[in-house]
């Protein structure tokens, strides 16, 4: 029962008794006819109740970040009666509560100028009302749902640490097999093998002479780390890092290079992209649901030599803080011969006053090094940073 309808229990109640106590017939009928009225919207809610079932509908490739979203209801209902008035209540992670009333079971909705992530659609009830007002019925609806909101990527014709492996055209020159040799046991030597097989640590133990046994084992041979340092975040610094990572990572899928995303959160996730029409989507989901919630640095992640993004042919981090750790690790990767960029997003122009770029001594030894540098800061267009236009440029230059 609503507050009008309590409001008119009494009122009826209230005429009756002065009905009887003053023995006024005309104010029976008036006591009888609010009494009615409220039983006759009890009754109607009553037999409008039923069967609820929702449908949402979000128009297809309209779910990018800073994009109006229009979300359309649509709720199938079996019962005897309309219900006269009825509304459609959600609770929605980081958006609150949102009430919708529906016209003839259908209703309609903006989202303005959501940002990137997942939204979660929890608590949803239908609430009806009769025609005025004074009894209301809340259904609750079966109906979870999540809402991804996906970055916004640039498209990028070649790439800023392209150079000597590639033409400008993007096309590679050098081909190298996304492979490379493990070590999967030891056995004792055979007459005439090279010594450079030799397992030294097991020939000291054993005291006779033990080789290595290598098998072939596939490698990617594009990683991208996405960092998301928790505390390196400021502002939507880590938007504009998922946006770099992102068109990164879209380039070389569509080049049907064998590439690894791996976000560095609280848990870091790591996804493959073998095949741009089956495996991209998934990549797509991770970047839409990534969060700077990560407690250990990058640099934590480049110390295993056995890990997804270390053993990669070439490695990528978009990181918004540069330890010295991570760029002795970054240029120990070159010494190896193996490919090494940075994208650095400068945390300090996402402050409040947008400050001024503090000297960064780490990126001049990164590209003195061999490690192509990327340098962003807030309002810079990625196109422009991330892409063959950007070759060549010194750190010290942007």
């Amino acid at each position: 029962m609503t507050a009008r309808g309590r409001a008119l229990l009494g009122l009826g109640l209230l005429t009756y008794v002065v009905a009887r106590a003053f023995g006024s017939k005309p104010l029976y009928p008036v006591a009888l006819g609010l009494l009615f009225a409220l039983l006759l919207a009890w009754l109607w809610v009553r037999l409008a109740q039923g069967p609820m079932r929702l449908h949402r509908t979000v128009e297809a490739g309209g779910r990018l970040e800073g994009d109006d979203i229009e979300v359309e209801l649509r709720i199938e209902h079996t019962a005897h009666l309309p219900p006269p008035s009825l509304m459609l209540v959600e609770k929605v992670s980081g958006l609150g509560e949102r009430r919708t009333p529906l016209e003839s079971r259908h209703g309609r909705y903006t989202l303005s100028g959501v940002r990137r992530g997942r939204y979660l659609f929890l608590d949803v009830r239908a609430v009806l009302e009769d025609a005025f007002g004074l009894q209301r019925a809340e259904i609750r609806l079966a109906a979870p749902w999540t809402l991804l909101v996906y970055p916004r990527l640039v498209e990028l014709e070649g790439l800023f640490s392209e150079g000597g492996t590639y033409a400008r055209d993007g096309r590679r020159l050098l081909l190298r097999r996304p492979s490379g040799f493990d070590l999967h046991s030891v056995r004792d030597y055979e007459q005439g093998e090279s010594l450079r097989k030799v397992h030294w640590r097991s020939t000291a133990k054993r005291g006779e002479l033990m080789v290595k046994e290598l098998e072939d084992s596939p490698r990617d041979e594009v990683a991208v780390l996405l960092d998301g340092e928790a505390s390196a975040v400021v502002g939507e610094s880590f938007d504009v890092q998922v946006r770099a990572a992102g068109s990164l990572l879209l380039a070389q899928a569509r080049r049907g290079r064998r590439s690894v995303l791996l976000v560095n959160g609280a848990h870091p996730t790591v996804q493959r992209v073998h095949s741009y029409e089956t495996d991209w989507p998934q990549a797509y989901d991770l970047l839409a649901v990534a969060e700077a919630d990560g407690h250990a640095p990058a640099a934590a992640l480049l110390g295993d030599e056995g890990s997804t993004v270390a053993r990669a042919l070439e490695l990528t981090v978009v990181t918004a803080s540069l330890s010295p750790l991570l760029v002795e690790r970054l240029l120990r990767r070159t010494l190896s011969q193996r490919r090494a960029a940075l994208v650095f997003v400068d945390p300090a122009s996402f402050g409040p006053n947008g400050a001024q770029p503090a000297p960064q001594p780490g990126l001049l030894r990164l590209q003195a090094g061999g490690v192509s540098v990327a340098v962003i800061r807030r309002g810079d267009d990625l196109a422009s940073k991330l892409g063959a236009a950007a070759l060549g440029k010194a750190a010290h230059g942007y």
